[in-house]
């Protein structure tokens, strides 16, 4: 029987799957996640870190990215992720945006008033096994992959169908009780297409990575479906386009 954990992280929520024989991490947190998530395990639910067998990566960002790799290197589990040619960051361009996705985050946190931790964490991922669209986990097989891009071009969501939920990562956020877009939005149409997707699953409970779990009405989907953005909305194109227009004024 599943038993589905939230905990508390860095600035997103921690899923944690638990079943009688094995783990599984629902996203590849923060690398300021990892001693929350080793004492969870081992003082909460008085279970050895081998028992974790598997990590999902959602897609690269920091908060969903950084502990994966040096839990892989500590305990021996395996890591899943989109089945997506290249790497996110990737080229010099890449390098810069990996920077300045570690310093955004930093900056969220510092409006959580949380303390500034250490987020390092590798640009590049290898993955033990490449997840198709509509494929199982593999031995999760209760959960269903869906690739949910937009954000960016590797995002996917985690669907439990014996219990109707899905953990939908970054697909949307909820501010002041309203279902909105993430910022950024790499891919418009694919953002949209993820949501249509989905709404069309006819979920009863969605698990948001900032934000709890949440029951959207039709009228919520709607509303955010028409919030979705036309065009590229990005962070690292804003400050692609401010130094151009400083480099280009001197």
């Amino acid at each position: 029987m599943l038993k589905l954990h939230c905990l508390n992280g860095y600035i997103q929520n921690i899923y944690l799957a638990e079943y009688a024989d094995k783990l599984l991490l629902l996203d590849g947190c923060c690398r300021a996640d990892i001693n929350v998530i080793e004492d969870f395990i081992i003082n909460q639910l008085n279970r050895p870190m081998s028992d974790l067998a598997l990590i999902v990566v959602t897609h690269m960002h920091p908060d969903h990215a950084g502990a994966a790799n040096v839990l892989r290197k500590k305990y021996a589990c395996k890591i899943a992720a989109a089945n997506v040619p290249g790497q996110w960051y990737s080229g010099f361009d890449g390098k810069l945006m990996h920077l300045t996705d570690m310093l955004l985050t930093l900056w969220v946190a510092g409006r959580q008033k949380k303390a500034k931790k250490y987020l390092y964490y590798s640009s590049t991922l290898t993955p033990d096994y490449y997840l198709s669209d509509q494929a199982v986990l593999p031995g999760f097989e209760d959960w269903q992959v869906h690739f949910t891009q937009g954000h960016t071009d590797r995002d996917i969501s985690l669907h439990h169908q014996a219990t109707q939920q899905i953990y939908v990562a970054d697909l949307m956020v909820k501010v002041r009780g309203a279902f909105i877009p993430p910022y950024p939005v790499f891919y418009p149409k694919r953002y949209l297409q993820s949501l249509t997707k989905i709404k069309a699953l006819n979920i009863e409970s969605v698990l948001l990575a900032h934000g709890e779990k949440v029951q959207l009405t039709e009228q919520q989907w709607q509303q955010l479906i028409s919030l979705a953005p036309t065009k590229p909305a990005t962070h690292w194109r804003s400050v692609k386009t401010k130094l151009k227009r400083v480099l280009f004024s001197r």
